[in-house]
């Protein structure tokens, strides 16, 4: 024997809703199956539901076409960043900076690594040590370091920052997307639970496939068990699990889209560490008093 089970999805629940909705509309008010006062729960809580999810599907499409751009502009800075402190280590290799030079921007007087940079967090300190520091050191007597400059590498780190703090603001509209269909879910399931218990007790009186006919066309699915595979089951029956994917990939795309733009940043690595012994050799500054 068929049963029915409530949606569990939020694309199964709009559904539900949009199914009812459309056929409580489509008759007349005396032909229809449930109380008027879930009726008007329905008129209520469906176009709110729809509008959130509409909502949330345009936040989470604009932060994902937006991820692109920002993936090149975080590489772009990464690499400029990295440059520059690079070019000042082989500048004090070859005497022409003092190892004093990188205290101005907050490393060890002998501390010759590079920083690492495989967040955006370090990207941003490290770009506001190097803007700072940089024109501290040359108040104070320093060569400017060039290839690049602080100038080039103040352009790539500002073009990041605005895009960080775009990419951040989308993901506010996002969260807030996100949790006002969370919040609309427990009354959403309560409206529905209440229809299809309205629509089956109308229907009582009919033969149970002639029940589970008529009730289908206010949304309700039913499942066949395990031991009933071999009946015809209707397509919209399998809804449901299609929903629970796609959810699911709608939900990781996001996660999905961040990481990528650390892993496409990573894919110029080989060729960074190829270059690092050219650039020893590359640049040339005068001799800091």
């Amino acid at each position: 024997m068929p049963y029915r089970r409530l949606p569990n999805t939020d694309s199964a629940r709009l559904r539900a809703l949009k199914a009812a909705y459309a056929k409580c509309d489509g008759i007349p008010p005396q032909e229809v199956p449930i109380k008027q006062s879930t009726l008007s729960e329905l008129r209520q809580v469906y176009p709110e539901f729809e509008q959130a999810m509409i909502n949330q599907m345009a936040a989470q499409q604009n932060q994902v076409s937006k991820n692109k751009g920002y993936a090149e502009l975080y590489r772009k800075a990464k690499l400029y960043i990295s440059h520059f402190v690079q070019v000042m280590n082989f500048a004090i290799m070859r005497g022409d900076l003092q190892p004093k030079a990188r205290t101005f921007f907050g490393i060890d007087i002998n501390d010759k690594r590079v920083p690492a940079l495989q967040t955006e967090k370090e990207v941003l300190d490290w770009g506001e040590r190097i803007m700072k520091g940089e024109p501290d050191r040359i108040a104070n007597g320093g060569n400017p370091i060039t290839n690049p400059t602080v100038a080039i590498v103040r352009v790539r780190y500002e073009q990041f920052l605005n895009a960080y703090r775009s990419q951040k603001s989308l993901q506010i509209t996002t969260q807030r997307a996100n949790e006002k269909i969370s919040s609309l879910r427990s009354k959403v399931d309560t409206v529905i639970l209440h229809i299809w218990d309205e629509v089956e007790n109308s229907f009582e009186h009919l033969s149970s496939d002639e029940k589970r006919e008529r009730a289908k066309d206010y949304g309700l699915i039913y499942y066949y068990r395990l031991n009933e595979k071999d009946e015809v089951v209707d397509e919209n029956s399998f809804s449901e699990q299609n929903d629970i994917l796609q959810e699911f990939m709608d939900n990781n795309n996001l996660a999905e889209q961040r990481f990528n733009v650390f892993s496409d940043t990573e894919s110029h690595h080989d060729e960074e560490e190829s270059t690092a012994k050219d650039l020893q050799y590359s640049f040339f500054f005068s001799n800091e008093s």
